[in-house]
């Protein structure tokens, strides 16, 4: 009898996201610890496209009546997309980076976030960060660029005037590493999703005031706002650390500084203006900025152009400027093009 696990592994790096195998073999214990054999097999007959049910079940040999209650069930926990279309369920396997692991803050637990951290360090965060296009862009600040630079897909403000709910959860990477006795101090309850579609309320739901004002304390405490890396389409907002969140982490502690598509903006520090306070060293979340001769200095090539500089200067030292032309990187306009250009860069198109 085949594997379930392995068959599923095989499944997920066959997606555009990746799931790298290791020596060890970290992939199929950390599967084994998210699903029961009897999910792991029925995930790794899912394909990356959207099916009915009947497909599926025509692929797995099972009957429809009894596939498609244990779908909506793996849906619910994270483990694959749920879609409606004229009235009937469709699903696909949901990636392990974003859509597994992020589903699973709930069961987060010290196996579970060292299992995680284990399957990283082996390959698991090279083989998933570093294809490109990116995850997750990062978009700048509020108010720190002037408003004729801003493209509509870089305005927070603006990606979120068509959402009509919104809601928020714990960030499953603090979390993972206040559980593995390295928490941080930044705020826990600020990854804000949000959809074009209306549903019943739910009990974490915030009104758009809130949710707008979550962003405002987020900026505040010297968080990051990351997004998927398109154009349209974005259901959520990451705010994210340097030390906890995988994304910028890996930056610092890896140099895999291609795991997030940067900002098309670049700090820079007036040193006429500059009070040497060192704010700003302190909010940089990827430690772009040092100290130079009792003053502030950017380091060009590792800032993502997050604004957060510019926010805390009191001094209105720090600016935020629009890189070049031929230096702006545009995100791939919807999710789709960005699956297509990604098993493009993986060679698996």
């Amino acid at each position: 009898m085949n594997d379930p696990y392995a068959g599923l592994a095989q499944a997920l790096d066959k997606l555009p996201n990746g799931f790298p195998s290791t020596e060890e073999g970290l992939e199929i214990v950390l599967l084994k610890k998210i699903f029961d054999p009897e999910e792991a097999a029925l995930a790794g007959n899912l394909r990356a496209a959207m099916e009915p049910v009947d497909r599926i079940a025509e692929r797995c040999g099972q009957e429809v009546r009894s596939i498609r209650p244990r779908l909506l069930r793996m849906a619910k926990r994270g483990l694959a997309w749920f879609q409606e279309r004229e009235g009937k369920p469709f699903f696909r396997l949901a990636p392990f980076i974003v859509g597994i692991y992020e589903a699973q803050v709930q069961q987060m637990d010290v196996e579970l976030a060292s299992l995680f951290e284990r399957y990283m360090a082996a390959g698991g965060a090279k083989g998933i960060m570093t294809p490109q296009p990116a995850l997750h862009r990062v978009l700048p600040a509020q108010n720190v660029v002037k408003s004729e630079w801003v493209l509509p897909y870089d305005d927070v403000r603006l990606i979120l005037a068509g959402a009509k709910t919104f809601s928020v959860r714990p960030c499953i990477c603090r979390k993972e590493q206040a559980l593995l006795g390295h928490p941080c101090g930044y705020p826990l309850e600020v990854c804000l999703s949000f959809s074009g579609r209306e549903r019943p309320p739910q009990p974490e739901d915030l009104s758009r005031e809130q949710a707008l004002a979550l962003l405002d304390r987020c900026e505040e405490a010297g968080l990051v706002h990351t997004v998927s890396n398109i154009q349209e389409g974005l259901g959520y907002v990451c705010n994210c650390c340097g030390c906890c969140c995988g994304i910028l982490r890996f930056v610092n502690e890896l140099g895999l500084s291609s795991s997030v598509a940067q900002a098309n903006y670049f700090a820079v520090i007036d040193p006429n203006e500059c009070q040497g306070c060192g704010i700003c060293q302190e909010r940089c979340q990827v430690h772009a900025i040092a100290e130079a001769h009792g003053v502030s200095e950017v380091r060009k090539e590792r800032c993502i152009g997050c604004g957060l500089c510019v926010s805390g200067c009191t001094h209105g030292a720090a600016r935020l400027l629009p890189k070049s032309a031929e230096q702006v990187v545009h995100p791939p306009r919807d999710f789709g093009q960005w699956e297509r250009d990604r098993l493009r860069n993986r060679g698996l198109s």
